[in-house]
């Protein structure tokens, strides 16, 4: 049985050995996120021959916001150097479309090893270790298959097995805050698109699957709170506590607004568009 690694560094998209599958197999409508629209299938215009974007380092001014946001948790560079060993679409016309197919479907499977990975760090998880380490392992093993076989896998099955036991995690995590001041019931933190919550007391919420667009969460407390899923998108966090959060990435934080006073998990960075 495989390990599980102490680090997610494999877990993080590595875009220099990637054959550029985001760019490609992916679609993408013009929008506020997107300056074109693109089908899938289709490279977008600004990659390069070498796989590399032309606009990487000007993405949001050239009207790319959505692909700084965008993480495949590892899946690209697994695809292309582990799935396809290194053969890439432009050279082997013949596999990409299933290369473009099975890319969307190891990105779910990446996404669902992050999450159990980071589960695995916590303390308050230790009661279902075993369990956990047991599912990594076998999620693990679905990404050594073949393309062939990556393509029939019954992925919501298995996510819903691997959902369980992040929604347990959560509550032990959550358990731990006791949280007598907040203003807000679970409820109605579902929808909070636009909404001003700047300042509350917010510490041991359920964010899963929150929409928190254009939110003013602003110096709120938002230590302990579960953020798998949660849209971020124009979320104005400057000065909040997201301390002690969990299942929270570092695409949501990008797709978020802050500042300096914004105090985040340690593994997680402050972008650089937040200080300029």
């Amino acid at each position: 049985m495989s390990t599980v690694l102490k680090t997610n560094d494999h877990l993080r998209a590595d875009c220099e050995n990637c054959f550029g599958l985001c760019c490609v197999a992916l679609p993408y409508a013009k929008s506020t996120d997107f300056a074109f629209h693109k089908d899938g299938g289709t490279p977008c215009r600004n990659l390069q021959s070498d796989y590399r974007c032309g606009i990487y380092k000007n993405l949001r001014n050239e009207g790319f916001k959505g692909c700084t946001v965008y993480e495949c948790f590892g899946a690209g560079q697994h695809v292309s150097n582990v799935t396809y060993e290194g053969k890439s679409w432009r050279n082997n016309p013949e596999t990409a479309k299933e290369m473009f197919d099975v890319f969307p479907i190891m990105q779910q499977l990446h996404e669902m090893l992050y999450y159990v990975n980071e589960a695995l760090g916590l303390e308050q998880a230790r009661p279902i270790h075993n369990d956990l380490k047991q599912v990594f392992e076998e999620t693990e093993l679905l990404t050594k298959l073949s393309p062939k076989s990556i393509l029939e896998l019954d992925v919501p099955s298995h996510r819903a097995i691997v959902n369980e036991l992040l929604l347990r995690t959560s509550e032990y995590v959550r358990m731990e805050v006791k949280n007598d001041q907040n203003q807000l019931n679970q409820s109605e933190i579902k929808d909070l698109i636009g909404k001003d919550v700047s300042g509350v007391n917010l510490s041991g919420f359920n964010f899963r699957g929150a929409l928190l667009i254009a939110a003013d969460l602003r110096r709120s407390d938002l230590r302990m709170v579960d953020f798998i899923g949660a849209d971020l998108r124009d979320a104005n966090i400057s000065g909040a506590n997201l301390t002690g959060s969990i299942f929270l990435t570092q695409a949501q934080v990008n797709a978020a607004k802050g500042d300096k006073n914004t105090e985040l998990p340690p593994h997680l960075s402050i972008p650089k568009h937040w200080l300029e």
